[in-house]
């Protein structure tokens, strides 16, 4: 089949990698040159510092005869003369101003390209039926505005579908050849069979749920599924976590065993953290938020969760004031970890950033950072032409470059590198010095470092000073 793919992000490259893996000739389409210019590189450092995603480069380089990307409108034209199935995967942010409500701006202006161009397939008279597909998260109801935006653009002969992604970014490309499940919605036998054929590889496997829906279920259950996840994330931290934070002799760890011994509670999820980000969980609570609230019910729940989250970050933070007694202005403090967790460069909703925005604010002098993977983007998003405190950040080039002269080290992702930090940190810098474990990564060593006189605060533990003779039990 001839495949096309609108936006070449996390979601449509890794999507677009495995259709053309699949057999099928596909075409990325994105605004963004420089994107395009390194996924089309050949080159797999070069394609997965635009994303890191581990396998894609490999994926995207073995199946080049099949896979085209391109910025350019003609190569569009061409391609969609015999198209049989577009997806569009975009982005879909939160609204400025109108928390929950789905910014569809990127999306419109997509149909705006692409619309004309569909009208013009088959010499004009669109014979040949084509598919549109939702591959992006968007609102429950989203196929009827899909219709009507294609429509307006004059395209005839198309079929809507709803086809949601439930991939974990920094596994994706594992994800997407080792599916779970696929979940399609239609409303109609014909598009359904058109995806069955884009789908052959995982409609006839028998390890793999192939799910037909009608497209608004589809929509609906990408949406819960999110919310779910992301619920038992925040309430691992602000009711387990608190918990283990407030009552003396009890360790985070030794009661995450007992609860994951329950299969109905299960291990996924059950970790203590500062946040809980990236580029779905909170958009899409706010977005099944705001769609319940428009349609007449309340959402106390989903707000509650995306309240709890924030409050941990902030809570977090504050603890060094309250409990350890730290004064942030005029520190050097080194923030390890930009990415919003571990395996991936993506920086949408990193609780480093929220981090990062606060110490600024409290008059730290200087911010060394470190991250293996996110540093460029962090670059761009901390340009110091966007606002002149953000001079104040620096990017090392290594854990122990960035804790060099400093007075505090945050922990923000759960890099793997970083469980071997408790040498770095002795051999770097000695106490007094405050340590912010955001992760709890490296726990096993509270005991040594409090003995040698480092101060810890750490999500689901109780203030530890730096002090041999502490009156509460090491946890």
């Amino acid at each position: 089949m001839n495949i096309l793919y609108i936006g070449g992000g996390f979601v449509g490259a890794c999507s677009a990698a495995v259709s053309a893996d699949s057999g099928h000739q596909t075409l990325i389409f994105d605004v963004d040159q420089e994107k395009i210019k390194k996924l089309e590189s050949a080159d797999r450092d070069i394609i997965e510092s635009c994303l890191h995603e581990k396998g894609l480069g490999d994926l995207l380089i073995r199946n080049r005869d099949r896979l085209t990307f391109t910025t350019s409108v003609a190569d569009l034209a061409t391609f969609c003369e015999d198209v049989h199935v577009v997806f569009m995967c975009l982005p879909t942010p939160e609204k400025d101003g109108a928390e929950g409500e789905s910014d569809l701006s990127y999306y419109e202006k997509s149909v705006e390209t692409i619309g004309p161009i569909l009208t013009r397939r088959n010499n004009g008279n669109q014979t040949n039926r084509l598919v549109i597909v939702n591959k992006s998260t968007v609102p429950i109801r989203m196929i009827d505005y899909t219709a009507e935006l294609f429509a307006r653009q004059g395209v005839q002969n198309f079929g809507i579908v709803s086809n949601p992604e439930f991939l974990v970014e920094g596994k994706a490309i594992a994800d997407s050849i080792h599916p779970d499940r696929v979940v399609v919605g239609a409303n109609n036998e014909a598009d359904f069979v058109v995806m069955r054929e884009v789908y052959r590889r995982f409609y006839d496997s028998s390890t793999v749920k192939y799910i037909e829906v009608n497209p608004y279920e589809a929509a609906c259950a990408k949406l819960l599924a999110n919310f779910l996840l992301f619920n038992k994330i925040v309430t691992a931290y602000d009711v387990v976590g608190r918990t283990a934070e407030y009552f003396d002799n009890v360790n985070y760890e030794n009661v995450r065993k007992i609860l994951v011994a329950d299969p109905r509670i299960g291990a996924w999820g059950l970790y203590d953290s500062l946040f809980a980000g990236g580029s779905c969980f909170i958009k899409d609570a706010a977005s099944l938020a705001h769609q319940l609230e428009t349609a007449g019910t309340h959402a106390y729940l989903v707000r509650g969760i995306l309240e709890a989250n924030v409050f941990q970050r902030d809570h977090f933070l504050s603890r060094a004031e309250t409990e350890a007694k730290f004064e942030w202005a005029g520190k050097t403090v080194t923030v390890l970890g930009l990415a919003f967790k571990q395996d991936t460069n993506d920086l949408r909703n990193s609780g480093a950033i929220g981090i990062i925005q606060q110490l600024l604010g409290s008059g730290v002098a200087t911010i060394k950072t470190y991250d293996p993977a996110a540093q460029d983007e962090a670059k761009k998003y901390f340009a110091p032409e966007k606002n002149p405190l953000y001079q104040k950040i620096e990017y090392a080039n290594s854990v122990a470059e960035a804790l060099t002269n400093s007075q505090a080290a945050i922990i923000c992702t759960d890099w793997s590198q970083f469980k071997t930090l408790v040498d770095v940190i002795t051999a770097t810098v000695k106490p007094p010095y405050l340590i912010m474990d955001g992760r709890r990564i490296i726990h096993q060593a509270y005991s040594i470092l409090q003995a040698a006189g480092y101060d810890i605060i750490a999500v689901g533990s109780p203030f530890l000073p730096g002090n041999i003779n502490t009156l509460r039990k090491l946890k």
